[in-house]
């Protein structure tokens, strides 16, 4: 099985290259997944360059892959937008993640009212290095073409922004309408995800009044960690992605 790696710097290989892994990818390619002369790798730039080749030297140092192969994917349209609240411990770092394998293209931090966790200051530029590098490597096991974005941390008054071109779809376990029965329009699907605690009814008031539409997944309340990417799931079949 072709393994995948990112290089930001591939974006210009052509068939015949050569192009060296080093650094942590060479390490992780090497001492972890074990790669050896000869194997057939795959290697992306994150923005839809994807390239084939074989591993002609392979040390933990680096990694030289010559390239057989060179295609390149469009972005997906429309895309898919995750806005996570901020959650206690590592759940709203479960949810980043299980979105980014199952196909979100854009993640947006969301300090919203009822957020355990707080990003402020230097914390704010950390979080969301941490969620970068969590989006990087699911990527990479999902050998997704294109890494999300990871957003600047957003308030609920800049959300409500969004509602101008894009579709807000606010998971609320109080909704009529059920997110299977949506019928996409073209615009960027964006699903709002509250903190353990659900959206405040002050929050979800704003964001309606902005355009944004409550929508349900099905009658059992899941965590802030898992709404997220079942939401996701349930656009990538309306998409046609599955």
């Amino acid at each position: 099985m072709a393994l995948h790696f990112l290089v930001e710097s591939s974006s210009d290989a052509a068939v015949g290259d050569l192009v060296s892994l080093t650094g942590a990818e060479a390490k992780h390619a090497a001492v972890v997944r074990r790669l050896r002369v000869g194997e057939a790798i795959t290697i992306g730039d994150g923005a839809g360059v994807w390239l084939t080749g074989v591993a002609e030297a392979v040390s933990p140092s680096q990694v030289d892959v010559r390239i057989s192969e060179r295609t390149v994917q469009s972005a997906p349209e429309p895309r898919i937008v995750l806005v996570q609240a901020l959650a206690k411990g590592d759940r709203d770092e479960l949810a980043v993640q299980a979105a980014c394998e199952l196909g979100a293209d854009e993640i947006v931090p969301w300090q919203a009212g009822r957020s355990i966790s707080r990003w402020e200051g230097s914390k704010a530029v950390k979080g969301r290095e941490r969620w970068a590098s969590i989006v990087r490597e699911a990527a990479k096991q999902a050998h997704r073409a294109w890494v999300p974005e990871v957003a600047a941390p957003v308030s609920t008054a800049q959300l409500a922004t969004r509602t101008a071109t894009q579709r807000l779809l606010l998971l609320d376990p109080t909704a009529e309408t059920r997110l299977s029965e949506l019928a996409p329009d073209g615009r960027d699907l964006v699903l709002v995800v509250g903190p353990e605690g659900g959206i405040a009814p002050e929050e979800l008031a704003r964001l309606t009044d902005a355009g944004a539409e409550r929508v349900l997944l099905g009658d059992t309340v899941l965590r802030t960690s898992t709404a997220g990417p079942a939401a996701i799931a349930v656009l990538s079949v309306a998409l046609g992605r599955w």
